[in-house]
């Protein structure tokens, strides 16, 4: 092993350990806490949420964390198999052995992994929907339609990843040693288009979408994208609540083909003013250009880490380092494409909460743009009923927060709200 090997070795081992340390010691902060203020709904809520449903929310928020100790157990050993312990270089001997140094070999090996992977994780998978998710009353969906979502899945994803997974190769192979802004720009089209294509040819693959039917509604949604300036390809209703309870809402797609889908379940829940509320908080984001502003963060960060690929794939440490015997006599593109997807991860986790901040910082500014257009009551009254129905906590471990979520507890988030100065809150 060369000083450059084991010092890459070094560095993932120390990076996973006190990866896995951090997050086991938040999550059973998470624990302790919801569990020490399930006996008492907070007192800001105690008008408007029953014992009962902060008990759920308490027990749900408790049963996931659990879970996901679990799921970041498996996942650590998983990582550790196909990496030091030498999977990785294991089934790419193999494939070598059946296929040879080809192109052939190469896809082999990445939709392999892929499907490996997914048959590890497919227990967890399925006890969260048809164990905790049914014990709570949120599951909706039955095991015949969750068989054939996760077929429709894999299909879709073979027919999509292979052709651009081949064309990546084959960049790496024959354009030379920039090859990788070349597939970054490819990369980067690819997202685009679909975020053109998607509401229209992939995600009626899965949910039916319906025009919105409600007069009334659809003339207050109307009036208040005219109203925020914003236009719309049209108003739809997917049909979630044959999948699960939880409720949303959210835009889709990009330019001219934007659209405003609601699920079944949110419409039932809201009334029409609410549901005004809960919109004018995501045209809060289109107006603060929190799309643009990710998608161009996605763009900077995904070419450094072309960039960072580009570099790592003509070292010989960073394939030794991590446990994997690199081929001498064929390409190993996809080997180093493997092997930086799965390490990756355990050092970006660590400036994770950078990006969970900015996350809660555009939550708080879409949230106070929505105040002025309709009502801070009714947005206040939505989220409360968008957090019972979903059973999000009321009592995060506040470190926990700053760590993971992408949006503020409902405590921080409505308080943050009544403080709006009152020229904030004129309709």
């Amino acid at each position: 092993m060369t000083d450059f090997s084991f010092v890459l070795t070094s560095l993932f081992t120390a990076a996973l350990v006190l990866s896995l340390l951090i997050k086991f010691w938040l999550s059973s902060r998470q624990i302790r806490h919801v569990a020490r203020h399930r006996s008492q709904v907070p007192a800001a809520f105690a008008h408007t949420i029953s014992m009962a449903a902060h008990q759920k929310a308490a027990d749900y928020t408790l049963a996931k964390a659990r879970l996901g100790l679990i799921d970041m157990a498996l996942g650590a050993a998983v990582l550790l198999g196909w990496t030091l312990l030498g999977g990785l270089s294991a089934l790419n001997e193999v494939l070598v052995h059946w296929l040879g140094n080809n192109m052939t070999q190469q896809l082999a090996l990445l939709g392999s992994f892929v499907l490996i992977g997914a048959v590890i994780e497919l227990p967890l998978s399925w006890y969260q929907t048809f164990v905790l998710e049914e014990h709570f009353g949120f599951n909706k969906t039955t095991p015949k339609l969750w068989l054939i979502d996760m077929v429709k899945a894999s299909v879709l994803g073979a027919a999509i990843g292979l052709p651009i997974a081949a064309l990546i190769l084959w960049m790496m192979a024959a354009t030379g040693h920039f090859w990788w802004l070349w597939a970054w720009l490819f990369w980067m089209g690819f997202n685009l288009l679909l975020l053109v294509i998607y509401p229209t040819l992939i995600a009626p693959l899965f949910n039916k979408f319906k025009p919105l039917e409600d007069e009334s509604l659809k003339a207050r949604v109307t009036a208040l994208m005219q109203r925020c300036g914003f236009s719309a390809k049209g108003l739809f209703v997917m049909d979630g609540s044959k999948r699960s309870a939880h409720a949303n809402a959210y835009f889709t797609g990009f330019g001219a083909a934007k659209r405003v889908v609601f699920y079944d379940t949110l419409l039932a829940k809201l009334s029409a003013a609410e549901v005004d509320a809960v919109l004018a908080h995501e045209l809060g984001h289109f107006k603060h250009k929190h799309v643009i502003k990710r998608m161009v963060s996605m763009f900077a960060m995904s070419l450094l880490g072309f960039a960072l690929l580009g570099f790592l794939a003509q070292q010989s440490w960073f394939y030794t380092g991590l446990g994997v015997q690199p081929n001498l006599l064929a390409a190993n593109d996809a080997l180093a494409l493997l092997l930086f997807m799965l390490v990756m991860p355990v050092f970006s986790f660590f400036i994770a909460p950078v990006f969970a901040q900015l996350s809660r910082t555009h939550e708080f500014q879409a949230d106070a743009y929505a105040v002025q257009q309709t009502s801070a009551s009714d947005l206040s009254t939505a989220l409360l009923k968008l957090y019972e129905d979903n059973a999000s906590t009321l009592t995060p471990d506040p470190l926990y927060v700053r760590f993971y979520y992408s949006h503020p507890g409902a405590s921080e988030r409505l308080a943050r709200m009544s403080s709006l100065p009152p020229t904030e809150k004129v309709i």
